[in-house]
Parts: structure tokens; C-alpha cells; sequence
């Protein structure tokens, strides 16, 4: 995503963030909105990866402690000319990861352990590669900060709402006010984070399929994902709501209104892209844990019997 497209979109979260402020309280309301918008933002810059880490439980893993999941992260690392990000590791099972940090020099990469649990390491390869892909993109930084405002809109609006409830002649509107802004406002900050997140993530695919040069594990880890997201809770996701558009699958269970406010683009056009990225429909290999003895197998005839993959634990 380019400086100017991000420095747009940063500006329409703080017009929104303002805007709600003067449903609020008027002008006042628009002073205080926008002091505290500046605020959010410069403080985003400075911590909003340290606070989306935190929010998922991420701990911080080295070549001791994940050897084989550093070393990939090096390699790919080395692959697109980027510094080595920071490195974490999520307890949890839905199979997802994300990227964040405000540039290439302060980045960092998070994958869960459900994620390290379900694909072998070509998929694993393409998932972190993907992510590496927002890095060189710079789409962290805006991720990052989007998801900290659109989540401080949230919460002026349910303030609005116990604003509209009283008498408070600030407000404009009155009563009405604080209810338009409690629907509507939420609303506006998930389109803006819509309109992020579906440039970006076919941008990463793009990118990720570079780095990794296999865009055909990529799109089978793809599958994998959304399937293991659909089934599996992300009950700190479900939390943090707002945080959802920096997964690379939408980690969220509710998809009564996936298509009218997808964070994501489509998983099957995702798909299909990266096939065509490949030349050929990418075959969904066999699942489970990747590690020292995992092997990346070669492409097989068509009724050929599967040779069998060696497993071990990741770590």
C-alpha cells in the first residue's frame, strides 16, 4: 500500500474519529476528538504491535526455543531482502498469523500454534512469506493503527449511546444523535478497515507467492485455513474484533454479514489467483505438524501412490 493511500485512509479514520465527536458534543466535541485522535495515533505508532501481541498472549521465540520456525522465518527473511522481523508464537488452535510493527526495522511476525499444527512446511513457507509480504508492503503500520482507532470508535460510540440517553445540550442531535452514532459509526470504521484489508491481502498473496516462489502452497494453506478458522473458536479474536482484518484469514466466528463487511476478500478468488500465479490447480497436501523431518514432496503422476511424509514436532 503506498504512503499516500495509507496517509488517506489514517486521515478518513480521524475525520471519522471527529465526526463522532461532534454527534457527541458539537464543537467542543470535535476539539476533544481530535486531541484525543493525535493522541491515539502517536501512540499507535509507537505501540500498537506490543499491544495486539499482547492482546493474543504472543510470546517471543528464538532459535532455541522454535529452531526450525526461526530458521524458516531467516530464510524467507533473507528471500525479501527484509530485516529479521521478531518472532512469536501464539497458544492457540484456530490455525491463523499476522503481521505488524510500524516498518521493516521494528517488525514482527506471529503464527498460532494451531497454524504450526496443521501445515507441512511448503504451506508454512507460503503463510509466513504472505506475511513478510505486508512488511515490505508497509501495510503493517496502517493495519496496526486502523485496528487502534476503528476500536476507540467502537467505544465513543457506545458512549454516544449513554450520551443520547441523557440531556446533554452539546449534543446536536440529542437523543438521536447518540443513536445514529452508536449504529453508524461502527459501521463507517468496518468499511474503512473493509477497504484496507481487501487491497492489501491480494497484494501480499502476490508477494508471498514471490518470496516463497510457491504460490501453489500458499493457496492449498489457504484452504486449510479458512476450513480450520470456520470450525475452530478464536476466542481473543472474538474479543478484539477489531484486530480481525490483520489475520491472514478472518479469524472471526460470525459470518452472518461476511459479505456486506468482509474484512477479507473472498477465500476462493484468493485462491484461484494464486493459482493461475502457478500455472496449474494447487493439490491440498497432507496435514499435520511440520518440523526438522518434515519433506517437501515433489509433484507426482496423476493415480501414483502417495509416498508417505516423515513428521516430527516443530520447536
Amino acid at each position: 500500500m503506498s504512503t499516500m493511500r495509507a496517509g488517506l485512509l489514517l486521515a478518513a479514520m480521524t475525520g471519522l474519529f471527529m465526526a463522532v465527536g461532534y454527534l457527541i458534543g458539537a464543537q467542543q466535541g470535535i476539539f476533544i476528538a481530535f486531541v484525543l485522535a493525535l493522541g491515539m495515533n502517536a501512540f499507535a505508532y509507537w505501540n500498537s504491535d506490543k499491544m495486539v501481541l499482547s492482546m493474543y498472549g504472543a510470546k517471543p521465540v528464538d532459535r532455541n526455543s522454535a529452531p526450525q520456525f526461526y530458521a524458516l522465518i531467516e530464510r524467507l527473511a533473507a528471500r525479501a531482502q527484509l530485516p529479521m522481523p521478531r518472532v512469536y508464537i501464539m497458544d492457540n488452535p484456530q490455525p491463523n498469523a499476522f503481521a505488524t510493527g510500524r516498518d521493516p526495522e521494528h517488525a514482527a511476525v506471529a503464527a498460532t500454534t494451531g497454524l504450526l499444527a496443521m501445515l507441512d512446511e511448503r504451506e508454512l513457507a507460503g503463510v509466513m512469506a504472505h506475511e513478510l509480504a505486508h512488511v515490505r508492503n508497509r501495510d503493517t503500520l496502517i493495519m496496526t493503527i486502523t485496528a487502534t482507532l476503528a476500536g476507540a470508535i467502537g467505544m465513543l460510540a457506545n458512549f454516544a449511546m449513554f450520551m443520547g440517553r441523557g440531556n446533554n445540550r452539546n449534543n446536536p442531535l440529542g437523543p438521536l444523535g447518540g443513536i445514529l452514532v452508536m449504529i453508524l459509526a461502527p459501521i463507517a470504521a468496518m468499511l474503512v478497515q473493509m477497504a484496507i484489508s481487501r487491497t492489501r491481502e491480494y497484494g501480499a498473496d502476490e508477494g508471498g507467492a514471490a518470496i516463497s516462489g510457491d504460490p501453489a502452497a500458499l493457496a492449498s494453506a489457504l484452504a486449510k485455513i479458512e476450513h480450520g478458522a470456520r470450525h475452530v473458536p478464536n476466542n481473543a479474536a472474538e474479543a478484539n474484533p477489531a484486530t480481525a482484518h490483520m489475520f491472514i484469514i478472518n479469524p472471526l466466528s460470525g459470518r452472518g454479514a461476511d459479505n456486506l463487511f468482509a474484512t477479507h476478500p473472498s477465500t476462493a478468488n484468493r485462491i484461484a489467483r494464486l493459482r493461475t500465479m502457478g500455472g496449474a490447480p494447487a493439490e491440498p497436501s497432507d496435514s499435520g505438524p511440520w518440523g526438522p523431518a518434515a519433506i517437501v514432496q515433489p509433484s507426482r503422476p496423476s493415480g501414483a501412490p502417495r509416498r508417505p511424509r516423515p513428521r516430527g514436532p516443530w520447536g
